[in-house]
């Protein structure tokens, strides 16, 4: 039988492959990476499943689904444009493990699309670059929509999770299973709030601090109701993007983290569990 043996919440800021490649892996950003990656690279997965919110490269507004899972031998990304610091990956996938996720989850009533010969954006490479080098272990990204309104409900979301995390533990092969959730709790890309001279900010810090408390004492349901829509929005126009970690969450049994670092400049942390 398969088995959960790590989770991760992770940023997938576009420039920090390029801040990295300059700064070198002692930077701040390179150490809390550098602590999921081997993290990861202990936990001996064979597969990891990524819970992401796509940045309108791989959907847009005339095909945009709520919930959707890639079903393929293999993706590429990233698909937008050229990021410093790191190249164009080709990504092995497990699609039969996809497709059990996917048959699973909508018979137990998740509305989730499917897509094949497709790509990903920075917001599912960079933390791939980090914590999977040269793609060594197959990958399977699960999008949820986190910047249009309306919202999937954080509720749901952690349904969601626990649902994906039901159909892994019950899949026959002997596989051992990382999860990730990536994105960031408070920030605002090219909107009415970003900062002076730049194309992002942090309009709400104590969010930030606010999440980071519920992560450190494992108080999931207290996050859950406190992530309403119109909590994440106020948060900034990508706030949504703490669905991914709540979704992520389902799979750690309220458990403390083994570590939790902030990122306050980005809005964002690094957290990780080890769970066998």
């Amino acid at each position: 039988m398969a088995q959960i043996v790590a989770a991760y919440g992770l940023p997938h800021t576009p420039f920090f492959p390029s801040k990295v490649e300059e700064e070198g892996p002692s930077s701040p950003t390179g150490i809390m990476f550098g602590k999921a990656r081997d993290s990861l690279a202990a936990a001996k997965p064979d597969v990891i499943v990524i819970f992401d919110t796509d940045h309108y490269n791989t959907f847009f507004f005339d095909n945009f689904p709520i919930l959707a899972i890639g079903i393929d031998e293999s993706f590429r990304g990233p698909n937008d444009e050229p990021r410093g610091g790191m190249t164009i990956y080709d990504v092995p996938s497990l699609p039969k493990l996809a497709t059990a996720i996917h048959n699973e989850g909508v018979r137990a009533g998740f509305d989730i699309a499917t897509l094949r010969d497709f790509s990903c954006d920075h917001s599912v490479m960079v933390p791939l670059h980090f914590v999977n080098p040269g793609m060594k272990w197959p990958v399977i990204p699960f999008f949820i929509s986190g910047h249009v309104p309306p919202l999937p409900p954080a509720r749901r979301c952690f349904e969601l999770g626990r649902q994906v995390r039901k159909t892994l533990e019950a899949y026959p092969e002997n596989l051992r299973i990382a999860i990730i959730g990536t994105g960031s709790f408070s920030l605002e890309v090219f909107g009415p709030r970003i900062r002076l001279g730049f194309t992002d900010g942090v309009p709400d810090p104590d969010w930030v601090h606010e999440v980071c408390r519920y992560l450190e004492a494992g108080d999931t349901d207290a996050l859950i109701a406190a992530a309403t829509e119109d909590r994440m929005h106020a948060a900034g126009n990508v706030g949504g993007e703490l669905l991914n970690w709540i979704a992520m969450l389902a799979f750690t049994d309220n458990r403390k983290p083994d570590f939790l670092d902030k990122q306050m400049e980005n809005g964002h942390a690094y957290a990780g569990w080890r769970l066998a």
